[in-house]
């Protein structure tokens, strides 16, 4: 994605009462309960985890299992509500679709490209790519139509699946696109007409033939093995890479989470993220899928807040920005409720009780969770650092803040926080298939983290030198840099791809400086990078900034010119400079006037922001 869609809209709460402790009824504390439940605690244990190999396995298991249950919620039309599809009506549909792909289409076994925005079809075809009717090739609904065209040219694709909202795009670039052999619009039961054909008309005619008998598409047996997925990498600092993934790799996900997380069919996860990228399609979609769990399919970013409270999710996977525009929109509106020192002596009290097994957040910040929907008990944050602050925050208020961390070509998780063990500001441990080392690390234990994984990639397609450049002997090179504690829990502190290397041979992360940045209210987002200037060698230590100014407006008052907004910005950042070593000091600020490109998971694409210089 070249230009930012991602924007984390204004959210909306309204003004907090909040009660104090002594006011709440409900808070009752059985203290001897506490007491036997502390000495319970006292070692921390993986839960059991699962033993599945594709994904075909869990898909038939929770469909028969779960058949009465609901999977997916979603909301077709406005001002409707959600509509619940149980796992029988999906499971079925899958079979289905196969069946009408495999036996009227014939694609058995070729690649098809999935691209729209997260809906109902878009799991359905995915889903059954996995369980036997060829290579899923998920695309970013964002990329414009030119990169569009050519993923599906990379990809050799038989087939394009895509939703109606992208319907004009594929018109575009359809007639340069002669070895595509059916284009499949979702939400649509038109008929084959040449090479365009409805999701739904494929999915009724291989209904006829599984009534008739036909059960060819259920009885296909899945290699663990065979290459299933292809991914391309959002390319935030080169150009994308095709990934190549098997059914084992995602199955092993699965049981990889089941071992450091408790979840079960009373579990709703809020679907906001893209399903095209792993993150998402993996830990959003199968994930709950392995354990009967049901997924709100969310309407899009600015409706994030209404949907929670309709849909009542207990869990939402999010990218930092996400997280903290949450935590900057409902603690402002704390202060103008004039309730943050009452709710700062609150997390205090909570905490202290919590410390002695005895939790009364959820009922003391129950407003707050009501304006997230009432039920949410775990977040996880991935895809880029974030401030440990807030992370705390969310643990305070009663939400377990989890972690994860991966790559595509770890498809992804190769680390995660256990529920039971959580370590703000860590990027978890690796998880139960997967072993992680520092390879090279310096004097402060910091290093390139290498993974060797039962998740990690079958390769790059049609790239075996760039595959040979990152995986060593099974290990992969992750091309970030981090180090472990003494209880084997991962920190990423920077990307080796990032790394400003000094005249004097000092590396210098600039990850680690934007998150102090990042505390700054009056800078909404920034890139730290080293400068090349004209007849020096060292490169200046600069960060490009893009302003709060409705902030910058309420602390500084309006009206103000740029060169005023920039100094405001500069002192803060002199501020910072002082809690740094000399080396790591910014020497140079940029006041950006338009927003960076990004990928759909909210990753500064800095290599497309440094040749934009450079032009």
């Amino acid at each position: 994605m070249r230009i930012l869609d991602f924007k984390v809209p204004d959210f909306k709460f309204p003004k907090f009462k909040m009660k104090e402790v002594s006011e709440i009824e409900e808070v009752n504390v059985d203290y001897e309960k506490a007491k036997e439940a502390m000495k319970s605690k006292k070692d921390y244990k993986n839960y059991e985890a699962t033993n599945y190999t594709t994904i075909k396995e869990i898909f038939q298991k929770s469909t028969k299992e779960f058949a009465n249950l609901p999977f997916i919620l979603e909301r077709f039309k406005a001002k409707e509500p959600f509509t619940q599809i149980t796992y029988r009506k999906f499971g079925e549909d899958v079979v289905n679709f196969g069946t009408g792909l495999n036996k009227i289409l014939n694609l058995k076994g070729k690649r098809i490209v999935i691209i729209g925005e997260n809906t109902y079809h878009w799991y359905v075809s995915y889903m059954t790519m996995l369980c036997g009717a060829g290579i899923a090739v998920p695309v970013d609904k964002e990329l414009p139509a030119n990169e569009i065209e050519n993923v599906i040219k990379r990809a050799k694709a038989s087939a394009v699946i895509f939703s109606t909202k992208k319907k004009d795009v594929i018109k575009k670039v359809k007639d340069n696109l002669p070895e595509v052999e059916y284009f499949i619009q979702m939400n649509c039961e038109d008929a084959i007409s040449g090479k365009d054909v409805g999701l739904d008309y494929v999915i009724e005619q291989g209904k006829r033939i599984v009534e008739s008998g036909d059960d060819s598409y259920d009885k296909i047996e899945i290699n663990p093995d065979e290459f299933k997925v292809l991914i391309f990498t959002s390319g935030t600092t080169s150009a994308a890479k095709g990934v190549m993934i098997c059914n084992r790799n995602l199955a092993e996900n699965v049981n990889a989470v089941s071992a450091y997380v408790k979840l079960d069919e009373n579990d709703r996860f809020f679907s906001v993220l893209p399903l095209h990228h792993t993150y998402e399609s993996s830990i959003g979609f199968l994930i709950p899928m392995a354990v009967g769990a049901s997924i709100a399919v969310c309407e899009g970013l600015r409706h994030i807040v209404p949907n929670l409270k309709e849909t009542n999710p207990t869990a939402m996977l999010a990218v930092p920005l996400l997280v903290e525009n949450l935590y900057k929109k409902i603690n402002e509106n704390i202060v103008k409720s004039k309730k943050d020192k009452l709710v700062n002596s609150m997390i205090h009290v909570t905490n202290a009780l919590k410390a002695v097994n005895v939790d009364i957040k959820r009922k003391v910040f129950a407003e707050i969770h009501e304006n997230l929907g009432g039920k949410l008990r775990i977040i996880v944050s991935a895809a880029a650092p974030i401030d440990a602050k807030i992370g705390r925050w969310v643990q305070d208020i009663g939400i377990s803040f989890l972690q994860g961390y991966g790559l595509t070509e770890t498809s992804p998780i190769a680390a995660l926080t256990p529920d039971f063990d959580p370590r703000v500001g860590s990027a978890g441990k690796a998880v139960i298939c997967a072993d992680i080392k520092i390879h090279n690390p310096n004097e402060n234990k910091e290093g390139e983290v290498w993974i060797k994984s039962k998740t990690l990639m079958l390769g790059y397609y049609e790239d075996e030198g760039a595959t040979k450049e990152v995986i060593h002997e099974g290990w992969f090179n992750s091309g970030d840099i981090g180090y472990m504690d003494d209880d084997g829990y991962l920190y990423i502190t920077g990307r080796s791809k990032n790394v400003i290397v000094t005249q004097n041979g000092k590396n210098i992360y600039p990850e680690e400086i934007e998150l102090l940045l990042g505390k700054i209210e009056e800078i909404k987002e920034c890139m730290v990078y080293g400068k090349e200037e004209s007849g020096s060698k060292e490169l200046v230590i600069s960060v490009k900034v893009i302003p709060d100014y409705e902030k910058i407006e309420e602390k500084h008052g309006k009206d103000l010119e740029e060169e005023q907004i920039k100094k405001i910005i500069w002192e803060e950042i002199k501020l910072v400079n002082k809690t740094l070593t000399s080396y790591k000091a910014i020497k140079n600020l940029e006041i950006k006037k338009d927003e960076f490109e990004k990928t759909t998971t909210m990753k500064i694409k800095r290599f497309a922001e440094l040749q934009k210089d450079k032009k």
